[in-house]
């Protein structure tokens, strides 16, 4: 199983929020390439940075960080929010990002997404399946929709997407614990694709658990940042 350390971003830097929500944000440090480098030290080797702002701006905004992540780095990133149009693609990749996150615009305009796959390779794109009371929520989860989990999924693996994340935004940042029957429900149903699960994850148990349960990732955030769970706690993971 992936370690993935999550970094996110408001105003170019490093940032987490309670429940999505952000009016309940702390930053953590005004530079996230120095959080990026400490993580890479550690032998991290994959990193999930999100563009808040861009997220609810509906337009990536922090290219710039990821620019100099990926410089700077040897991380594979997987960056995300706000990736809503071909020009958004395309800022992701020139700015060194392995992988496209994706969330609304596979929720909101299949045709649109599904060029992308053709055109960039599905391979590219990972697909975030956030999730708030069963349904898919997009837009930085500032919007819920009907569509679930499930149905997302089932639509995007038959067009080659491999790779999907997925939140329980009532779990998120509250540092409670993460859902592992949520991701058992999903692997049982999906048992082709890789699970990353994500939110709410608060020791190491969690990850043994998360492992044995199939899932192919774990982005941690916030446990990092209070030190619930150390870098050096990972190294078995690595």
């Amino acid at each position: 199983m992936t370690i993935i350390p999550a970094i996110d971003i408001i105003d170019g830097k490093c940032v987490r929020l309670t429940k999505g929500d952000y009016a309940q944000q702390k930053t953590y440090n005004e530079d996230p390439l120095e959080v990026a480098l400490q993580f890479e030290d550690a032998g991290i080797t994959r990193l999930h940075l999100v563009d808040l702002d861009g997220a609810k701006a509906g337009d990536v905004k922090n290219w710039k960080v990821l620019e100099k992540i990926a410089g700077k780095t040897k991380l594979l990133i997987d960056f995300s929010g706000g990736i809503s149009t071909q020009k958004n693609v395309e800022i992701t990749f020139n700015s060194g990002a392995t992988f496209a996150a994706v969330g609304s615009i596979a929720v909101k305009d299949e045709f649109t997404f599904s060029g992308w796959l053709m055109t960039y390779g599905a391979e590219k794109f990972i697909i975030g399946a956030d999730t708030k009371d069963g349904n898919i929520v997009i837009r930085g989860w500032t919007e819920s929709t009907t569509v679930t989990v499930s149905e997302l999924i089932g639509k995007y693996k038959t067009k080659g997407v491999r790779q999907f994340f997925c939140t329980d935004v009532e779990k998120d940042g509250l540092l409670q614990g993460t859902t592992i029957d949520l991701y058992k429900k999903i692997l049982n149903q999906h048992p082709s694709i890789d699970l990353i699960a994500s939110g709410g994850i608060t020791d190491v148990s969690e990850l043994d658990e998360l492992r044995q349960a199939g899932c192919d990732g774990a982005i941690i955030g916030k446990a990092l940042y209070e030190n619930r769970i150390t870098l050096s706690d990972l190294k078995r993971f690595l």
